[in-house]
């Protein structure tokens, strides 16, 4: 027996339950597929147990930074497995938010791995669900290097059943997965070495960003090491895992954590029985409708290959919906000027072209401003930290092009630049702004 639905999801993360929702809403019977928790990456080993970390990470330098103020705080110590327990009770909670929304949606959830077994037609658990439209957001999965060993290391996803902070980590990476856990296991108590294949931290950003972060690692202990790869892994007697660089030298750690990358979960979904066109890296190419080569099958989200952000994701799928139920044609969703936000420490926030991709395309229509400062936060902490910003500007009226910042308050400011820069502000709408004093954001209204 097959079941039908005017819409099929394949994946339950934010992107494909923001779809099935917007469907639904348009009236459209609707199924969402899948074969882990809820949530998909961001809920469960993503965004949401990161940023409950990076918040544990945050309070222990605040605790640092809390002498200067007049606070006295002798005993104070740290259980990184009552802060796992709370974060692992949080997210549970968000799992079953998300299947009640589903069933006050009357959207059926399927729990199970689907297959396609024909164009528009999938298998789960024995039985077959056909669809007029079938939209793909399987997400990804963190990448493991083939190197002797490797299966000793864990990945991001192992980041999050740690029972215990270990007292030395190898970090492998150079993208924002990298920088951000090395950030909070530093911070909660663990001596970390950050190994980074080519010369600098974070290539695809401006290259403030990542020589900013990279000196601020590096001032709180993190011993980042460039131009590095492993050779192979193994474990000694000791039961330390023993790490041979082509450095020439050996490090050991108690735990080695992969973060090079993630692969497009597109392996098992049985593809070949569609005309669904696959890159050679797994990703599903589309369109700027999220169509892919197929009739009626989309896809949205990281496998597709472009920018892994959630919201990026639960914009794609909401637009995909809007125009395939809500006879909004043409509508879909602009994957320029997506701001983006590292939860390092200190945090990045970015928009907008990076300096290179800028003066490459405006040439000496480009004007570059920059300001660096250290935070009045800082005035009576024993471990100030700066803050850098640039604005990148393009032609004569000045348009904004780019917005960059490492520092405090990053996460939370970027959001409203980026909506003005979004709406084309230039340099004089953000010199015609009042600053809002004292506070790290005036910079950027500020700038000569």
């Amino acid at each position: 027996m097959t079941t039908s639905y005017d819409c099929l999801v394949i994946g339950g993360g934010s992107g494909g339950i923001a779809c099935a929702v917007r469907a639904a809403g348009y009236g459209a019977r609707c199924a969402v597929v899948e074969s882990g928790p809820l949530g998909g990456t961001c809920v469960n080993v993503g965004c949401v147990p990161k940023k409950v970390m990076w918040y544990g990470a945050s309070i222990a330098h605040t605790l640092e930074d809390a002498t200067g103020y007049g606070f006295e705080l002798d005993g104070i110590g740290f259980r990184w497995g009552a802060l796992k327990e709370a974060r692992d009770a949080y997210v549970a909670r968000l799992n079953g938010i998300y299947e009640k929304r589903l069933a006050d949606t009357g959207i059926d959830y399927i729990s199970g791995r689907a297959r396609f077994v024909g164009e528009r037609e999938v298998e789960v658990n024995g039985s077959r669900c056909r669809a007029d439209h079938v939209v793909i957001a399987t997400g990804g999965y963190p990448t493991v290097p083939a190197v002797d060993g490797a299966e000793l290391g864990i990945t991001s996803d192992g980041f999050f059943e740690l029972e215990h902070c270990p007292a030395r980590t190898i970090v492998v990476g150079s993208g924002y997965i990298a920088t951000e856990l090395t950030g909070m296991f530093q911070a909660l108590g663990s001596q970390v070495t950050l190994l980074v294949r080519r010369d600098r931290l974070l290539r695809s950003f401006d290259r403030m960003i990542g020589d900013e972060l990279c000196e601020q690692m590096r001032a709180d202990g993190v011993d980042v090491v460039t131009r590095t790869q492993i050779r192979s892994v193994r474990r000694a007697s000791s039961g330390l895992l023993v790490v041979d660089c082509d450095d020439g030298k050996t490090r050991e750690c108690e735990s080695l954590l992969w973060a090079i990358g993630r692969t497009p979960a597109t392996a098992d979904l049985g593809l070949e029985a569609t005309s669904v066109g696959v890159g050679d890296d797994g990703t599903i190419p589309v369109d700027t409708w999220q169509n892919t080569s197929a009739p009626g099958i989309y896809a949205i989200g990281d496998v597709t290959g472009r920018v892994a952000l959630t919201p990026v994701a639960i914009a794609a799928g909401r637009r995909l919906a809007d125009r395939v139920f809500g006879g909004m044609k043409g509508r879909h969703l602009s994957y320029e000027l997506v701001p983006s936000v590292i939860f390092g420490h200190p945090p990045v926030g970015s928009v907008g072209m990076s300096e290179s991709e800028a003066r490459a395309a405006h040439g000496d229509g480009l004007k570059v401003y920059r300001a660096r400062f250290t935070p009045m936060y800082y005035a009576f902490s024993p471990h100030p930290r700066p803050c850098e910003m640039k604005l990148l500007t393009a032609g004569d009226e000045e348009r904004v092009v780019g917005c960059h910042i490492v520092g405090l308050g990053a996460d939370e400011m970027l959001q409203g630049f980026a909506v003005a820069i979004r709406m084309g502000a230039t340099k004089a709408d953000f010199d015609d702004t009042v600053a809002i004093h004292p506070t790290g954001a005036e910079e950027l209204v500020t700038m000569r």
